[in-house]
């Protein structure tokens, strides 16, 4: 292992969430829900907001550090730092580089956040209305492929037929979420069970994804604080380190008009490799898994990146019974995840890996000591990291 890794030498400390409503639906500005979601981070981490020398997020957030720091009256500002991309891409990549940032000294206390409040501003991701259109849209557009789930449905039916793979694999994912999400009252599908019969009579969106395959759209704001490993001894909840972080592409996942190199793909082959290497752990060592789902066929391939099944295995191993906490081979996204808790782009998935280490999820699968996060399944540039308890370090 290289000496150039974050393996040990931050952690999450503080966790914080606002309550999150329904799209449209926030009584506050997104820039307040961004405050109370930092505020409650700052209490659940027992330190003063003053404390925070560091900000980081994503996905082209209108939040300015600068800003924040003023109104949490934070006298020196030492870091500020956003990722690239659209959607949940970019949720790990921010912890990551939260962490770099503690690790080499540019920070001390850094909070990674992300907040929406779409009643405020138009729906996150609608398109703008325009009078012409020029790139990838020009040659999609014609032909009906405009949304993100349009373009990600083709990859999916490719990898889907050339592994064989049954729908049943997708109704798994989905119902795996929403069977947690009703042990977890700060979930909006909190007492809103999906069954199987549901499912599988809802409206499809695009095939092979029907409704209870997408995310929801939310409002909300949530935040973590990461310091060092050795601060991190002396604070007020259970440290959840940072054994490994990765971000980027794999070979032309960018390319103009879906031309990837290997297009049924989820973006993270070339990462997952590198996630581990860095963490010092394997697939097997992973006792749960947060995985970004804005839609279920984006967990299913990613998975099968991060080395938890093949791909001819898809049926055999998405079963429900082997999702769900807390005895399942790979409880899978605990507190309901973007599906069933909210939409924060990912934030709470990572919330949740916190609580897994910690010991107090709702859903928690015992003896929890590697928690992997998954962000944001086959956008351009993805993100992935692996949490770990003190017994890992």
């Amino acid at each position: 292992m290289s000496d150039r890794t974050l393996r040990g030498k931050t952690a999450i400390v503080g966790v914080g969430e606002t309550t999150y409503y329904k799209h449209g639906q926030s009584p506050d500005p997104e820039f307040v829900l961004v405050l109370k979601a930092i505020l409650a981070a700052c209490e659940d981490a027992g330190i003063d907001a003053k404390e925070i020398d560091g900000f980081a997020s994503y996905s082209n957030d209108r939040n300015e550090p600068t800003r924040i720091a003023a109104a949490l009256g934070i006298n020196d500002l030492r870091y500020s730092n956003m990722n690239w991309g659209g959607g949940g891409g970019g949720v790990a990549a921010a912890v990551g580089n939260a962490a770099a940032a503690v690790a080499v000294g540019l920070a001390d206390c850094v909070v990674a956040f992300r907040g929406l409040a779409q009643g405020q501003f138009q729906r996150f991701g609608k398109a703008p209305p325009v009078t012409a259109v020029s790139g990838d849209p020009a040659y999609m557009s014609p032909y009906g492929v405009m949304s993100p789930l349009q373009k990600y449905a083709m990859r999916a039916m490719r990898f889907m037929h050339e592994n064989k793979v049954d729908h049943s694999v997708l109704r798994a994912i989905s119902m795996a979420s929403y069977t947690h999400a009703q042990n977890n009252p700060r979930a909006v599908m909190y007492g809103r069970p999906l069954s199987e019969e549901k499912y599988d009579d809802s409206r499809w969106i695009a095939e092979p994804c029907r409704l209870f395959d997408c995310c929801q759209e939310n409002d909300g704001a949530a935040a973590v604080i990461i310091v060092s490993a050795e601060k991190a001894k002396d604070m007020k909840q259970k440290p959840a380190y940072i054994l490994g972080a990765a971000q980027g592409s794999d070979h032309r996942c960018g390319a103009p008009v879906m031309n990837a190199s290997n297009f049924p793909s989820s973006s993270f082959a070339s990462l997952a490799p590198r996630l581990y290497e860095m963490a010092g752990v394997g697939p097997k060592d992973v006792d749960v898994v947060q995985s970004y789902e804005n839609f279920t066929i984006g967990v299913m391939m990613a998975v099968v990146e991060h080395g938890f099944c093949e791909p001819e295995e898809c049926n055999e191993f998405f079963q429900l019974e082997n999702l769900t906490a807390p005895g399942g081979k790979m409880p899978l996204n605990t507190s309901g995840g973007n599906l069933a808790e909210c939409y924060m782009h990912g934030l709470g998935l990572q919330i949740e890996a916190v609580r897994q280490i910690r010991g107090d999820s709702p859903n928690q699968v015992p003896g929890a000591d590697v928690a992997l996060s998954i962000a944001g399944p086959m956008v351009h540039h993805v993100s992935t990291d692996i949490l770990g308890s003190e017994a890992t370090l």
